[in-house]
């Protein structure tokens, strides 16, 4: 495909945004995850179901940023979803500092 599209966080919302953009055959698709095996099993899931799908749109799962290179786009679904006890303040704090992770990382 001639375009590349980054997702960063492989939870429910990542993933699904992945898959969309594979089934449409829009571009090829990095997952990023800080969890290990996580978006490298998803990807690969999603690469498996291709066949069925009828599309040959490219996933890679990956762990570290290196696979982004050349994103036309890039988008952010990571964050943490609020805890019990938690204030929205608190979240708003936490998603903050995982955002601007992110996109250090992503613009380096």
């Amino acid at each position: 495909m001639d375009k590349k599209v980054t997702v960063v966080g492989a939870g429910n919302v990542g993933a699904t945004t992945a898959q969309r953009l594979a089934e449409k055959e829009l571009c090829d698709v990095v997952l990023i995850d800080i969890i290990e095996g996580v978006p490298q099993g998803k990807a690969l899931d999603l690469m498996e179901a291709a066949p069925v799908e009828k599309h040959d749109a490219k996933l890679v799962g990956a762990n570290t940023y290196d696979e982004s290179a050349d994103s036309d786009i890039v988008i952010i679904t990571a964050g943490i979803p609020r805890k019990p006890g938690m204030s929205r303040d608190d979240l708003i704090a936490t998603n903050m500092k995982i955002m601007k992770e992110v996109v250090k990382n992503v613009a380096t």
